[in-house]
């Protein structure tokens, strides 16, 4: 069965995730201040959280290699993508996860809502770690986020041949200025382990009309060209994801591609757990 391979530290996941710093995410999510101070909040939090699922009695164990490629664009047709990581972490686009763990920008205290035995809801104070900080500059250079992503994925493929094969979460407001896409998603989807291909996830958060959409089979009711063309560009979901997804309570199809449409925080957040939880099976 592909999509199977077991996960170790001396065979491990890749996780690689490719967001839009173009100057649209300085647009409001409503409750959630930017695009992009939300979407880094939601990425700082899956990075936290890989972590403590990877930690074990001797620390955080290598059962990934993770990183963040940034994109936007110097001019309309000219793309710039660049590691989206600073410090010892600004070496290179993968790193070990216990390396990652380690090399927050910062960790904040934030307040957390809980519901107390009375029914009270109250604020913790909870440790938040920093990796990843808000940009929204220049032109969406998409074609140029995706080049690199798949160079960096083409070398992890043929240094780990055996290993669960890659995936690449994106998360843009889906109007590229650099050219087409579709050819160049293609290309990374087709990057292999003997596991299967790379699975490539698309987040599309767009202020303009119409219903959202979670991890549909088809794309019918799709409100505009961008959002047609990022679902044709996500894989669909392996029977294992699904079934890991299922199990999870949510409602997924046959033939359902990682793709999202202006969905709600839960899903969201669903969109970041089922690209790690392939990983935790």
């Amino acid at each position: 069965m592909v999509y199977s391979a077991a996960i170790s530290q001396t065979s491990p996941a890749c996780l690689l995730i490719l967001v839009d710093q173009s100057t649209s995410m300085r647009e409001h999510v409503e409750g959630a201040g930017t695009k992009a101070q939300f979407l880094c909040d939601v990425i700082n939090r899956t990075l936290a959280t890989l972590a403590v699922a990877s930690t074990r009695h001797d620390g955080v164990r290598d059962y990934f290699d993770v990183g963040v490629i940034g994109y936007s664009g110097l001019t309309r047709d000219l793309g710039l993508a660049e590691n989206a990581l600073h410090g010892v972490l600004n070496t290179a686009v993968l790193h070990p996860l216990s390396l990652m763990a380690t090399h927050p920008l910062r960790i904040e205290t934030r307040q957390q809502q809980v519901k107390s035995e009375t029914g009270d809801t109250i604020s913790n104070p909870i440790r938040f770690p920093v990796w990843v900080e808000p940009c929204s500059r220049g032109w969406t250079g998409m074609c140029a986020g995706l080049g690199l992503a798949h160079q960096t994925l083409n070398d992890w493929v043929h240094r780990h041949p055996l290993s669960y094969p890659p995936i690449l979460l994106h998360v843009t407001d889906g109007h590229p200025t650099d050219g087409d896409p579709e050819p160049i998603a293609a290309k990374v989807r087709a990057l292999a382990t003997e596991d299967g291909q790379c699975l490539l996830f698309n987040l599309h958060v767009d202020q303009g009309h119409g219903n959202s959409h979670a991890f549909p089979r088809d794309p019918a009711g799709l409100p505009n060209k961008y959002a047609v063309k990022l679902f044709q560009m996500s894989s669909e979901l392996p029977a294992t994801l699904i079934q890991s997804a299922r199990q999870q309570g949510l409602r997924i199809q046959e033939r359902a591609r990682g793709f999202v449409y202006n969905a709600d925080i839960s899903s969201i957040v669903d969109f970041f757990n089922i690209g790690t939880r392939a990983q935790l099976t």
